[in-house]
């Protein structure tokens, strides 16, 4: 049989999908970094309120439809009913089209609307209508990507990821480039942009909504290019047992998706419906600290403003937006890897749960916990120690990339439990509890926008608002989805080996990666190449007292090498110095 059938070891699979979303995070950096320098940081916070906006559906189409498609094909897969697992597939695509195309006819009527009188800046709808066809693009990619991955078979996944990053960088930024181009052409020969007159003072923010839409449009492309190679993928075989593609009913399939995609799309839906309102009320929030208290945020980021953040009453706000997604931007890598193991751990709890083998699935779920503390936590723990200059690097020391840096102090100790949100969530639904993350992703929805209200409105506290108020409702969620998985498994995990240890020395390596950088700021200027420089060693100090800190605390066990590649050999090497 072939690797498809086969499937790959539960952390080998979320090694390929860990270093393919690395991957696509530094892709995803490489495409962003220079957009905001071409659209601004205003045009940022176009771009991203498009992502909220549609995000329902993007979200429920891109992470909702696959987790349906790869626990009802993983599900079928370890009982050995080869004949069901094609026709998930089969069944999957007119479907979730169907859903994914409702979604978006629905959120385009409603777009000019919600620009107009919920945002106040109606310029914001020409991102939203770029990335529509996105969706639809991303649903087909979904559906493959979960038959995969309920096969056990990452890599797929991890290529398409890749690909779809590859295009977006290309196409985004050449987009983004070109529609400024262009509005720049037309307004010096017709004094419009696309037909209408800005006026001198609105051309700057009406370029930066080309600009964002643009960019938007190379999403969409990398989306199709992601799509088109899955579907190639598809049409070269699945390794599946011979006589497997027997035809069965597809109503009884189609119904065990939609069971299995309602609890999950709650959840997808919970979480970006306050996105939405995130996106919708923040930008608020944040200008209402700076009506009281505009010294407050000029303290942060060098005691002034751009020009174009206050030309108009609409571009303040979303120029803090804009500021707070481009920490989000850096931030959302933890939970980005975290997921990894999580959609790895999905077919694998899945199938110990349906064999029945409890030992089996305990030790399946503290691998997942423990795998992505591992990789989260010195990442969160990094971003927190090196957040101002590693954002005023990537996004210049200006007031931008000084408030993005504020944020992502907070930001990254804040990633540490929405990291273990994922994959915890993920579990649940493999042992048949997909109906719980949602509940509980609504309450801490609720409190974190509650928080965020508060917060985000005080002068003293503005921007780091964000951070603390994700603290706080991740941390609770966390804690009741860990709860809640023991509970449904009767299993009982140690916390300290799994999420213990590898807390501890994440701090100790940011630590060291803090003092390391202030160590050789006195050395170094902090300019041109010394940027690098610094970095580089505040980073590589980290990552090595990460490593030997680990080894000391006897925090990677035999078996977890044992599932590497070349694990046996690595284990050997360290067993014969007394390291495991």
């Amino acid at each position: 049989m072939k690797q498809g059938a086969r499937g790959q070891s539960f952390l080998y699979g979320a090694l390929l999908l860990t270093g393919g979303m690395a991957a696509v995070k530094v892709l995803g950096a490489l495409f962003k970094i220079p957009l905001q320098g071409i659209v601004g940081a205003y045009g940022m916070g176009l771009f991203h309120t498009a992502y909220h906006y549609l995000g329902p559906v993007f979200t429920l189409a891109t992470a909702g439809f696959p987790v349906a498609v790869s626990r009802l094909v993983s599900e079928q897969a370890a009982l050995g009913r080869w004949e069901q697992v094609r026709r998930a597939r089969k069944t999957a695509m007119p479907l979730f089209l169907a859903l994914g195309a409702g979604g978006v006819g629905l959120l385009g009527l409603a777009a000019p609307w919600y620009c107009r009188k919920v945002l106040g800046d109606p310029l914001a709808g020409a991102p939203v209508a770029a990335l529509a066809p996105a969706v639809l693009l991303g649903t087909v990619g979904a559906v493959y990507r979960g038959y995969w991955e309920g096969l056990r078979n990452m890599a797929p996944t991890a290529l398409s990821q890749i690909l779809e990053a590859v295009v977006r960088l290309g196409a985004g930024l050449l987009g983004a480039w070109a529609a400024m181009a262009w509005g720049r052409w037309e307004w010096a020969s017709r004094g419009t942009v696309l037909g209408g007159d800005p006026g001198p003072e609105g051309l700057p923010l009406a370029l930066a909504a080309l600009g964002a839409a643009g960019a938007m449009a190379g999403v969409t492309a990398g989306c199709g290019a992601s799509a088109l190679y899955l579907w190639a993928k598809s049409r070269r075989g699945d390794g599946l047992p011979l006589g497997a593609g027997r035809d069965t009913p597809s109503g009884p399939v189609g119904r065990k998706l939609l069971s299995i995609l309602l609890p999950v799309g709650a959840g997808s839906l919970a979480g970006n419906a306050a996105g939405l309102l995130e996106a919708s009320l923040l930008p608020r929030r944040l200008a209402a600290a700076w009506e009281a208290s505009p010294q407050a945020i000029l303290s942060l980021c060098g005691g002034s403003l751009p020009q174009e953040a206050l030309s108009q009453p609409q571009a303040l706000p979303t120029f803090l937006y804009g500021c707070c997604a481009m920490a989000l931007t850096l931030s959302l890598l933890v939970p980005a890897v975290a997921q990894a193991f999580g959609a790895s751990a999905l077919p694998a709890v899945t199938q110990a749960w349906a064999r029945g083998r409890g030992e089996e699935l305990r030790h399946r779920m503290g691998a997942v916990l423990h795998g992505a503390a591992l990789f989260s936590f010195p990442l969160g723990l990094g971003l927190a120690a090196l957040g101002e200059p590693l954002a005023q690097a990537l996004y210049g020391e200006g007031p931008g990339g000084r408030l993005a840096g504020a944020a992502l102090t907070v930001l990254g100790a804040a990633s540490l439990p929405t990291a273990l949100c994922g994959p915890l969530s993920s579990m649940l639904q493999g042992v048949g509890r997909a109906d719980l993350p949602p509940k509980f992703l609504a309450l801490a929805m609720g409190v974190k926008l509650g928080a965020e209200w508060v917060l985000c409105a005080l002068p003293q506290v503005h921007l780091l608002g964000l951070g603390l108020a994700s603290f706080l409702a991740y941390g609770l969620l966390a804690a009741a989805l860990l709860g809640a998985l023991c509970r449904e498994t009767g299993a009982r995990l140690a916390l300290w080996p799994l999420l213990g240890k590898p807390l501890l020395c994440a701090l100790l390596c940011a630590g060291a990666a803090w003092g390391c950088f202030r160590g050789i700021g006195g050395l170094v200027p902090w300019q041109g190449l010394g940027k690098a420089l610094s970095l580089g060693a505040s980073v590589g100090a980290g990552g090595c007292v990460y490593v030997l800190s680990l080894l000391f605390l006897r925090s990677v066990s035999k078996n977890e090498l044992f599932m590497l590649p070349k694990g046996q050999k690595i284990a050997k090497m360290l067993e014969k110095r007394g390291w495991i």
